[in-house]
């Protein structure tokens, strides 16, 4: 088995698990969308050999299938960037979320203890 075959098994088993994973509820649809690109971009790439070597001789790369990889890897620090500034943004709205709970459940307590106060 070559590394182009692997390449093929490999993206032919993620996008599996990918549509496993929406099946289930597990991944939404809009984040399926782009692993989905992403496996059938590498499915394209290991299939069609010339169109890689081709990419390869562009860049200079001395073996070919290594540029799969690349674009892989790519696509993975691309990922985790996005992810990251997704989180930071969770992250500000937890926060702000969490003070304005805690404003709010004072404001109830300063009115129940004016209450209690009315009432004796």
């Amino acid at each position: 088995m070559d590394v182009y075959q692997l390449a093929i098994l490999f993206s032919v088993g993620f996008i599996l698990i990918v549509l496993d994973l929406v099946r289930r509820r597990r991944l939404k649809e809009k984040y399926s969308l782009l692993w989905i690109f992403v496996g059938l971009l590498m499915l394209v790439l290991s299939t069609f050999r010339s169109a890689i070597e081709q990419m390869a001789a562009f860049f200079h790369v001395n073996y070919a299938p290594s540029l799969l990889f690349l674009v892989g890897l790519v696509f993975c620090f691309s990922l985790i960037l996005h992810v990251t500034v997704v989180l930071s943004r969770l992250e500000d709205r937890v926060v702000r979320l969490a003070q304005e709970a805690a404003i709010l459940r004072e404001e109830i307590e300063q009115k129940a203890v004016a209450e209690r106060g009315n009432k004796g």
